[in-house]
């Protein structure tokens, strides 16, 4: 097929250690965790805090969780990123790379190959695979996208797709591949999203006077809603929901992998996994709508961590709905951006 809009698409991924090796964790855990719109204290404190208390206390902890999910000489969320790539790359006719905000395959090596292989090129497409917006995911990867660009002088110009958390064809793709584990007998499906600190809501709020504020926030319209993590998280369940004629009574929202003793957005995953069971849920179906591609916190938190807790308090089947991963409709939509 013909493709004149663009010259090139890179795929923006969150990132992975080089290994599950402590010092390739180490390394990781550092880059990740001093970027200030993941901890967005002043640089001193984020120094201290990263350098002095976190990265000593979790790396270790980290680096076994990771060697749970390792797959052979690469992470899931990298090796999931590169099938996608290959399946959209056979759809479409300009090249299509893919880019890690954290650790490798970077942004610029995506860039130089696209420079290679498309001299001149003028127009680049990125995709953050982000659906909400959030400072610490969407809003980094794109930011530092710019940055790059900019300190390297490419030919060519960037254009971002935005959060594409109510995208027609998004919707339709997280509704098919949910269908088969819906199709059994379960008592509630639990749409577990990435958490994020509650500060991080009001300082992404251009108004300043909405999210946290307002009661019931989520369901008033405001242009704060555009930037605004837990209306658009709360905006793909509905959405699900409605396609798949789910009763309200049989869904819930929680959020999962909370950092620090900080508030953060609630009710918490792991809080509720553990409380279920005691209000009668017993067979649980899960799913973690944040991730377009399975990864530790999808893997090693939610399908070992979670599902023990689970049943351990009493439940009696937990299933966990995969990503989208490479997913036929998801490759499909991905593809349509691009043409």
């Amino acid at each position: 097929m013909q493709n004149n809009r663009y010259d090139a698409v890179v795929l923006m991924n969150l990132g992975s250690p080089d290994s599950p090796q402590q010092k390739d964790v180490k390394k990781y855990l550092s880059e990740f965790l001093m970027d200030e719109r993941v901890i967005d204290y002043s640089y001193i404190f984020r120094f201290l805090l990263v350098r002095g208390i976190i990265v000593p206390f979790r790396t270790k902890n980290s680096a076994h969780a990771y060697s749970r999910v390792w797959k052979e000489d690469v992470s899931p969320l990298i090796s999931i990123t590169m099938q996608l790539q290959k399946a959209v790359q056979a759809l479409v006719d300009v090249p299509v790379e893919i880019a890690m905000r954290y650790g490798n395959p970077s942004v610029q090596s995506a860039f130089d190959a696209i420079q290679n292989k498309v001299p001149g090129a003028k127009n680049v497409l990125a995709i953050p695979l982000y659906p909400h917006y959030a400072m610490s995911s969407y809003e980094t990867a794109v930011e530092q996208a710019k940055e790059v660009l900019k300190k390297n002088n490419y030919s060519f110009n960037l254009e971002f797709i935005p959060p594409f958390y109510s995208e027609s064809h998004y919707i339709d793709a997280l509704a098919e591949s949910i269908k088969p584990y819906i199709a059994k007998p379960y008592d509630k499906i639990l749409f577990s999203y990435h958490g994020l600190p509650q500060r991080h809501l009001t300082k992404a709020d251009p108004t300043h006077s909405h999210c946290v504020v307002t009661a019931d926030c989520c369901n008033i319209d405001s242009v704060a809603h555009k930037t605004c993590y837990k209306h658009q998280c709360f905006t793909t369940t509905k959405l699900v929901v409605e396609k798949l004629n789910i009763p309200d009574e049989k869904v819930e929202n929680s959020f999962q992998s909370r950092l620090g003793r900080e508030q953060w957005i609630p009710p918490y995953t792991v809080d509720r996994l553990a409380q279920l069971p005691t209000e009668g849920v017993k067979r649980l179906v899960v799913l973690c709508p944040a991730f377009v591609s399975d990864c530790l916190e999808t893997l090693e938190e939610i399908a070992m961590e979670g599902r023990k807790t689970f049943l351990q308090a009493g439940g009696e089947s937990f299933e966990l709905i995969p990503c989208l991963n490479t997913h036929p409709d998801w490759i499909k939509t991905v593809a349509s951006w691009i043409q």
